[in-house]
């Protein structure tokens, strides 16, 4: 039987509901979007979620700083203090602006090396094609048209992962890496999401569309549109089409 991680606060959204009651152990969830599309504030609600549901999570940001998260979820009143405290949530900074030469750059590496921050029943990395435009092993294979080689690597490693039930949860920005070097991400993914904006006035629509959800708990639509507040977090949205 299929255990799950509950993405809680069924209370307060409809989050957790739209997603079918929680994501499988031991998958590994893709989700695609381009920069400002709401990646981050996704993973953000989902890994704050899991974390008051008593999963132990890590967060890997490429973006922000230990303080810049604290931050960035008091904003979306997603309050972690106490859980970063209590050690449920572990955040950790991914310095990719770095030009420094040897093992320091080799990012693909040390994230698999880091036995801590796999200790965690779901990992989130936000984001995945943050570490691939700077790791030299993925720079140097780009113009040989051989990136697909390092992202079969990092697959190999994360299925090692799952079958120890763990969950792993990546963002990437399909713009920013080739289409070949998502491919066997994409294929392997378990639950696989593309977030898609418009802009209908001065309103920001977003919209997760669902590519594969395999062992859902409950059904999961197509298409789940959701809206990014301040003060309120993630909330999902029920539009009606006149």
């Amino acid at each position: 039987m299929t255990d799950y991680y509950s993405i809680g606060l069924t209370g307060r959204d409809r989050v957790n509901t739209a997603i079918g009651g929680g994501v499988p152990a031991g998958s590994i969830v893709l989700i695609e979007g381009q920069d400002g599309a709401g990646k981050s504030a996704l993973t953000q609600r989902f890994s704050y979620g899991m974390a008051t549901e008593d999963a132990y999570v890590t967060y890997v940001s490429t973006e922000l700083k230990s303080w810049e998260f604290v931050q960035q979820m008091h904003s979306l009143s997603y309050d972690v203090v106490d859980l970063l405290l209590d050690e449920q949530l572990l955040f950790l900074h991914a310095n990719v602006d770095t030009h420094d030469e040897g093992r320091k750059r080799q990012l693909l590496a040390r994230l698999a090396d880091a036995k801590t921050l796999w200790k965690a029943d779901v990992v989130f990395v936000d984001t995945l094609s943050s570490l691939l435009r700077n790791d030299p092993n993925y720079e140097s294979v780009i113009d040989d048209g051989d990136e697909d080689h390092v992202i079969q690597r990092l697959v190999t490693f994360l299925r090692q992962m799952t079958m120890k039930d763990k969950s792993v949860v990546l963002t990437v920005d399909p713009t920013s890496v080739a289409d070949d070097a998502l491919r066997p991400l994409q294929n392997v993914a378990d639950i696989y999401f593309q977030i898609e904006t418009s802009t209908v006035g001065q309103e920001i629509r977003r919209k997760i569309l669902v590519r594969r959800f395999q062992n859902m708990k409950s059904p999961v639509d197509d298409s789940i549109g959701f809206s990014v507040q301040q003060g309120r977090g993630v909330s999902i949205v029920s539009r009606t089409v006149a």
